[in-house]
């Protein structure tokens, strides 16, 4: 048993202990080109949330790790087989339950761990943060967290040469050989503000992708996946150590 994961904690040990910050992973559920599992984001936010937790407990910092939301934001996916959406009022009405729980009960401060492009938590965030003003409410995208260019050689950001040397490294029997992967291509919008990133819209799936992927998974190795899964782990784990050690009117200075 690890007492800084929820799922594996019992009453006999959780009694009397009180924790600072409550940490949610949050992934998805939706297909990863031909060759990763529906479930990639959801293994990675679970390995994550857990080796990151590990390595900040061991620094003293007094967090826990909740259960793994396993669906997420899929409104541009709807024509793909099996990909499963929560609509953002969903999302919205899950976290306020959550955290209605966490203030009621003491625990102060959450961090949303997210594992998945079309999950956008800030919106809900500023909201919830006026109903409950004694939480400090964070979220990141631990997808963001590196330097990608430093650990990979081709770009991409869903099912790409990251997220599939990831899943090598975590679940190998889960990745088919690379030869039956799709390369990944992706048609790029024909509006030139979305292109340049100072205007958006949301991506139709089926339009952009072929194979469900974006990004090149070929060059891929579960070494790669290794050096990088330890990197990130120690960069989110940075950061939980930082909001356990945060107090409330000490944010700036």
């Amino acid at each position: 048993m690890r007492p800084y994961i929820l799922k594996e904690a019992n009453w006999k040990t959780l009694k009397d202990h009180r924790f600072d910050l409550a940490v949610l992973p949050w992934g998805a559920t939706e297909a990863h080109n031909y060759h990763m599992p529906y479930g990639t984001d959801i293994y990675e936010a679970d390995a994550i949330g857990e080796e990151a937790g590990r390595k900040a407990w061991e620094k003293g910092a007094n967090s826990v790790i909740l259960p793994s939301i396993p669906f997420g934001v899929n409104t541009g996916q709807s024509d793909i087989y099996l990909d499963m959406n929560l609509n953002p009022s969903t999302q919205f009405a899950i976290l306020r339950d959550l955290i209605e729980v966490l203030d009621r009960q003491g625990v102060k401060k959450l961090l949303i761990l997210n594992s998945h492009g079309g999950n956008d938590f800030k919106t809900a965030l500023r909201e919830l943060g006026l109903k409950f003003p004694e939480m400090m409410l964070f979220t990141c995208n631990w997808f963001q967290a590196l330097d990608k260019t430093q650990y990979f050689e081709e770009k991409g950001d869903h099912a790409d040469e990251m997220e599939t040397a990831l899943i090598m490294h975590l679940h190998p029997e889960l990745v088919l050989p690379l030869e039956e992967a799709g390369d990944g291509d992706e048609k790029k919008s024909v509006i030139s503000g979305v292109l340049e990133r100072w205007a958006w819209a949301e991506r139709k799936w089926s339009e952009v992708t072929e194979d469900t992927g974006i990004g090149n998974p070929k060059k891929a190795s579960p070494e790669k996946g290794k050096r990088y899964f330890e990197d990130v782990t120690d960069k989110v784990a940075q950061l939980i150590v930082q909001i356990c050690e945060v107090k409330s009117g000490q944010m700036y200075r």
